[in-house]
């Protein structure tokens, strides 16, 4: 999810494992082992200089089971080291500090794994990319509440309980909510399952999620042997319904047996891809498992890439939402929020 959520849940593991024994230091060391998964994007420029792999990169080894495990005990070995000296002496235990640093590092990919985008969970044994599609990369109804919580609790001295209560209060609410996510996620598919065979759609699979900022409005993808279709649906529109789906070709203006680069992005879009030719030297690539800006035009996608050759391979110039107007854009998607 977004930097500022997983900041949020790493702090409040922080505080689990080390808040009563060193107050307010928990939360701050729980927020820098929530944001070092994300570092990865840093680690990618680093190690590649293709964007495309650099791109891979982010949510792969960095985000999985193994780099939590063996960051925790590096991370906590030399925090106790550091920290155990002086008046701190005894305070805390090695123990501690590798619980600390493996919450707040394996909760990161954990949260990532309900989102859309896709988590190397298992790297690297395995690239399966987990991908639950139940909550948008940006909830603010799932961090506000919790981000209160964590506020509120840093005024109560270390041994209150007082304390716990607001952290419970915080998990609690966090956690109802995505319950409520998975449930909705299940409703959902039902709905869009429907959907395609009141519409005659002979799929071969689909996927459905959130659109970004809240979980009402939802956007589907259904995937037949010669096309894409895509609709969205909110749970206030008057009918039980997706409504008006599009038809998207599956345009592939580079194929994946030429060019390793577009058999990778496809992985990463987990196949739900177009890629369409702009001139001579350059190519956009769709992600279409997100929803597109305009609906006479296919090639609008929200999630879109300009590739070119380099080297006999291919590259991406970086990736840069394009909202002509976001004041229109967020206006049309609080309409469509609010139902047909």
């Amino acid at each position: 999810m977004d930097s500022l959520t997983q900041i949020v849940l790493g702090a409040a593991c922080g505080e689990a494992a080390l808040g009563k024994k060193i107050g307010n230091k928990a939360l701050l060391f729980g927020t820098i082992g929530g944001t070092i998964p994300d570092l990865d994007v840093f680690v990618a420029n680093l190690l590649y200089s293709n964007d495309i792999d650099a791109m891979l990169f982010h949510r792969g080894f960095m985000h999985s089971i193994l780099f939590s495990i063996m960051a925790s005990l590096i991370l906590g070995w030399i925090s106790y080291k550091v920290f155990n000296r002086g008046k701190r002496l005894h305070i805390t235990s090695q123990k501690d500090w590798i619980c600390l640093w493996f919450l707040s590092l394996f909760t990161h990919p954990i949260l990532d794994c309900f989102t859309p985008y896709g988590t190397q969970l298992f790297a690297p044994f395995s690239n399966v990319r987990v991908a639950l599609n139940n909550i948008a990369v940006v909830d603010p109804i799932y961090t506000l509440p919790f981000l209160i919580c964590l506020i509120v609790l840093m005024f109560f001295k270390r041994t209150s309980n007082k304390r716990k209560l607001w952290l419970k209060l915080g998990f609690g609410i966090s956690t109802l909510y995505m319950l409520f996510t998975l449930g909705n996620k299940i409703y959902i598919d039902s709905v869009f399952r429907k959907s395609l065979k009141v519409n005659n759609i002979n799929h071969v699979r689909y996927s459905t999620q959130p659109a970004i900022f809240n979980n009402i409005l939802w956007y589907g993808i259904a995937e037949t042997e010669s096309a894409y279709f895509i609709a969205d649906y909110s749970l206030f529109d008057s009918k039980s319904e997706f409504l008006e789906f599009i038809e998207l070709p599956k345009q592939r203006d580079l194929n994946p047996s030429e060019y390793k680069d577009i058999k990778d992005l496809a992985w990463f879009s987990n196949q739900y891809y177009s890629v369409y030719k702009i001139n001579e030297s350059e190519y956009q690539y769709n992600d279409l498992r997100y929803p597109i800006l305009d609906q006479n035009n296919p090639n609008s996608s929200v999630f879109r890439l300009i590739l070119y050759k380099d080297n006999g391979r291919l590259n991406t110039k970086p990736f840069e939402p394009k909202f002509d107007d976001m004041e229109n854009v967020m206006s049309d998607l609080w309409e469509r929020i609010k139902g047909i």
